[in-house]
């Protein structure tokens, strides 16, 4: 082969490989181009949603307190008779009898009749509301456990309330002191009258001697409860 004929063929092998190179940089720069766009896409595709700003909230109005309502809510502030008396989960609006003591100054008891009331010893005895002395009230005992001073002797305990009434006007009172003493030695404390307001529920107990005749008086002692 001639030297011309060499350089031609070179030429010729020269012109067949750029016309290989040609279109595959063309593709490659095309493949290029279409996965740039794509990327572009898939970016504005999967932005992220903006970040919500905290809106400021109103300061809430407080609730107002409800003025406490029942029982020793509203108590009285003077004093008054009482027609009622009410001690939770023991009697509900038991009869209040109003008596005069006694030739040895005794304060009355309620009728034999009468098992379920209570006496009080009218002035010049102490009323509910007086700014000191006792409330002096008392009620029977039966042998047969029937009276209102049994239900006082097996359930009434120290905090529990007695709630006095006349209609709508009511004094509450909380139960902090029980004693039993003897009857013949008598108890001068249930009689004060310039200690502080308390009421005085006084009950026959121990054991049965006679029609109205027991060993022993047992005491509760109640003070007024704050509303």
């Amino acid at each position: 082969m001639s030297e011309s004929d060499d350089a031609n063929s070179r030429a010729s092998s020269r012109n067949q490989q750029r016309l290989v190179y040609v279109p595959l940089a063309a593709a490659l720069a095309a493949a290029l181009i279409v996965s740039l766009v794509m990327v572009v896409v898939a970016l504005q595709t999967n932005e992220p949603a903006p970040v919500a700003r905290p809106v400021a909230s109103a300061t809430p109005t407080p609730t107002p307190t409800p003025s406490p309502t029942g029982p020793c809510a509203e108590q009285a502030t003077e004093p008054f008779t009482p027609k009622q008396i009410t001690v939770p989960g023991i009697i509900r609006d038991a009869k209040v009898v109003a008596l005069p003591r006694d030739g040895s100054n005794v304060p009355g008891v309620p009728p034999t009749s009468a098992k379920q009331a209570i006496a009080w010893d009218r002035p010049p005895g102490i009323r509910p509301g007086e700014p000191k002395g006792n409330v002096l009230i008392n009620t029977h005992t039966w042998p047969d456990g029937s009276a209102l001073g049994n239900e006082f002797l097996s359930k009434l305990k120290v905090g529990t309330r007695i709630i006095v009434r006349n209609g709508d006007v009511e004094l509450c009172y909380e139960v902090d002191k029980e004693i039993e003493v003897l009857a013949s030695d008598g108890y001068p404390p249930y009689y004060d009258k310039e200690g502080p307001h308390q009421l005085a529920l006084l009950v026959c107990s121990g054991k049965r001697l006679g029609p109205g005749e027991w060993t022993h008086r047992t005491i509760w002692f109640a003070s007024p409860v704050e509303s």
